[in-house]
């Protein structure tokens, strides 16, 4: 349920209302945007008189709210939210580029691969320490010391850093990470959101193989509901019959999530393509849908990448590809 108030609401009143609201045992999320203030009840609203509230001369409408997310949803929080990594800032009409390696390989490789990506407009790095592969002999990443290595490539360019957890067991290592990913594998485990939810660190929320957008939005509800209010939902293709490409980006994804919800939404191309001659145009495609920031696989060599290496661009074809994202940012805003 929602309660919207009035202009002129002054804060003694508005107190008093959250005070007898949460008196009933209700949860109050406080919205307070440019020209309304909402007020999203979580709880048994039941037991709630509607029009009692209604009547109220601070109330300007009530609404009760069917969509089982709550405070991932934009009727509870009308405005849209900004996430603050550093000096970085990520929705609301503020759009981040993040960059880097599928996985971190060496010191060498992060660091000359975060100088470069750097150097082509990129805000963010990313690279994998934890990998979850669907081969148990395939490359799972240099775990712990893959971390110190992105801490290091951050220290020598001052990019913020995004990288995986894949269990809950391992969440100390990620006390220096700016922002902790949940991979598609990981959308749907819950034990991990709730505790994840209990930090303060911004947390990119991939959808799953074959999720819908409710679902998606229904996990980042379990690391909300824990106290953490900054999510950022990641498109990154989802299975269909389809075998060309590696997954099937749904750039309609981006409009749809904008619509049901005030959190940014971040598109991985390279994930959803898995090639790279793929990435330019649905990074293009997916800047021009409106999305809050788009995340690219960019590897000094490709053909000789432990991971990711045909979906990967090289520090040149990256650089390009900021540059047409640029134009058509500066044809849309």
């Amino acid at each position: 349920m929602i309660a919207v108030l009035k202009q002129g609401t002054t804060p003694s009143q508005m107190e008093q209302l959250v005070a007898w609201l949460k008196a009933m045992n209700l949860d109050v999320h406080i919205s307070e945007g440019q020209h309304v203030t909402v007020l999203g009840l979580i709880g048994d609203t039941s037991r709630v008189d509607m029009d009692l509230l209604k009547s109220l001369d601070m109330v300007e409408s009530v609404k009760r709210v069917s969509e089982p997310f709550k405070q991932a949803n934009r009727k509870f929080h009308p405005n849209d939210t900004i996430i603050h990594v550093g000096d970085v800032r990520i929705g609301g009409g503020y759009f981040a580029m993040i960059a880097g390696p599928c996985s971190v390989e060496s010191e060498d490789q992060i660091i000359e691969v975060a100088q470069a990506v750097k150097a082509s407009g990129a805000q963010i790095l990313r690279g994998g320490a934890f990998k979850p592969r669907t081969s148990p002999y395939a490359f799972q990443g240099m775990k712990g010391a893959g971390i110190d290595l992105l801490l290091k490539a951050k220290k020598a360019t001052g990019l913020p850093i995004v990288t995986e957890i894949m269990n809950i067991s391992t969440l100390d290592l990620f006390a220096d990470v700016d922002i902790i990913q949940v991979g598609a594998r990981n959308m749907q485990n819950f034990d991990l959101l709730k505790e994840l939810g209990r930090t303060k660190t911004p947390i990119l929320l991939k959808r799953g193989l074959a999720n819908t957008l409710q679902e998606l939005l229904m996990s980042a509800e379990y690391i909300m509901s824990e106290g953490n209010e900054n999510v950022i939902l990641c498109e990154r293709g989802i299975r269909t019959f389809e075998t060309y490409t590696r997954n099937t980006l749904d750039i309609s994804a981006v409009t749809a999530l904008h619509n049901l919800s005030h959190l940014p939404v971040v598109v991985d191309p390279s994930h959803a393509t898995g090639k790279s001659s793929m990435v330019m145009p649905m990074a293009l495609a997916a800047t021009a849908a409106g999305a809050d920031g788009i995340m690219i696989e960019v590897h000094n060599n490709p053909s000789c990448a432990l991971c990711d290496g045909p979906q990967s661009l090289t520090p040149h074809q990256y650089d390009e590809v900021c540059h047409r994202i640029r134009k058509i940012r500066e044809a849309i805003v």
